[in-house]
């Protein structure tokens, strides 16, 4: 028997970058209330760290969804796979050309493009969604906040919502620069 409730425990759990994030930023913060010429620098290096950490641990727990699709996301090697029900495939990260985010029958899914043409669709609350944060924030010119807010609904960000309801909606969210054909006038 556990004297902690579960739903506090699944919270903390949830939770634990933030919380990691926060205790590395109360050492530092100790660091420098300890003062000195070797402490205070040192204590505001590690709360700088622990600001960052639990600035992006934040974003990557705004980026999770809860697992409502069926299908498997991995992330490795620099490559990006899905193993659906019915469809998947495998695309390499240095082969991105594009990110949409797509609004298909009720349901919300990551396009990724090649720059051959290919495409993957990944549902955005399939099983291991959420370590594609990672995978998308080492893309070039990639902001995470950016990233973050594109699973925003439409309402929230402000932006224009489709009159039709069998129109997909899709979300540019990030495109790789210096690729294409420049015309000069």
């Amino acid at each position: 028997m556990s004297l902690i409730r579960p739903e506090v425990t699944a919270l903390a759990w949830r939770l634990r970058e933030v919380i990691a994030g926060a205790v590395i930023l109360g050492a530092g913060l100790w660091l420098i209330g300890m003062g000195g010429y070797l402490l205070t620098p040192l204590g505001t290096g590690v709360s700088a760290l622990g600001v960052a950490w639990g600035i992006l641990a934040y974003r990557r727990l705004r980026f999770a969804q809860d697992v409502d699709s069926p299908g498997v996301v991995e992330v490795d090697e620099a490559q990006v796979g899905y193993l659906g029900p019915q469809g998947g495939g495998f695309i390499s990260i240095a082969d991105l050309e594009e990110i949409r985010l797509l609004t298909l029958r009720g349901r919300r899914v990551w396009r990724l493009k090649q720059l051959d043409g290919q495409a993957l669709l990944i549902p955005v609350d399939a099983l291991g969604a959420e370590r594609l944060f990672d995978a998308f924030a080492a893309l070039p010119a990639m902001n995470t906040g950016d990233l973050v807010a594109a699973l925003q609904p439409p309402e929230a960000t402000g932006q224009n919502v489709p009159t039709r309801a069998d129109m997909p909606e899709m979300r540019l969210v990030w495109r790789r620069q210096g690729k294409g054909v420049v015309t000069r006038p």
